[in-house]
């Protein structure tokens, strides 16, 4: 049942999802495709980082659908958006990179139920594409930050152009720690 209320309902933006320390000096913010092998590595890499250095960074996930190579990206990222609603962002979030080749949308229902997701309208709103200008607007964002393809990391703003690796992302992450530090003193 759709009332008044939950159409002009404000949608959490992804901007506003942050996991990791919120004091921390190091915003790491990760432009992905739910669809894309790469990014899964990627995504395996991040979660080790943050298992590891997440008192010391900020974590981020906006999305960067490639829907010329990947027809089910878009809807992936708008099922992550309308779980976020919920409060079960990260939760799908993990999901859709565990089954980055499964994107379909049963599927896309399924993992929302795995998630936590209890929304009745979580189907319609999919299939109406409730959900796709706040993607839009991610993609929107990195083409403005000069991102033209995925995987991509920012630390701190700035676009990281080592090895996307567990041991050059931390140590990536050291120096800004340590960068950080200076400037404050």
């Amino acid at each position: 049942m759709n009332t008044k209320n939950d159409k002009n309902k404000e949608i959490i933006p992804t901007k506003n999802l942050w996991t990791g320390n919120p004091d921390a000096r190091v915003d790491l913010v990760f432009y992905g495709d739910y669809e894309s092998e790469e990014c899964a590595k990627v995504h395996r890499v991040i979660q080790k980082v943050l298992q590891t250095h997440g008192r010391k960074i900020r974590f981020n996930y906006r999305h960067f659908p490639l829907t010329q190579i990947h027809q089910h990206s878009h809807k992936a990222a708008e099922a992550a958006v309308a779980a976020a609603q919920e409060g079960k962002f990260w939760e799908m979030h993990s999901l859709l990179f565990a089954h980055h080749r499964r994107l379909g949308t049963i599927s896309l229902r399924e993992y929302a139920r795995e998630a936590g997701v209890t929304s009745k309208n979580f189907l319609p709103d999919l299939v109406e594409s409730k959900y796709g200008w706040t993607v839009r607007t991610d993609l929107l964002e990195g083409l403005e930050k000069g991102i033209r393809n995925v995987p991509t990391v920012l630390i701190n703003d700035r676009v990281y152009r080592g090895r996307l690796s567990q041991p050059e992302l931390t140590k990536a992450i050291e120096e800004e720690c340590h960068s950080a530090k200076r400037k404050r003193a």
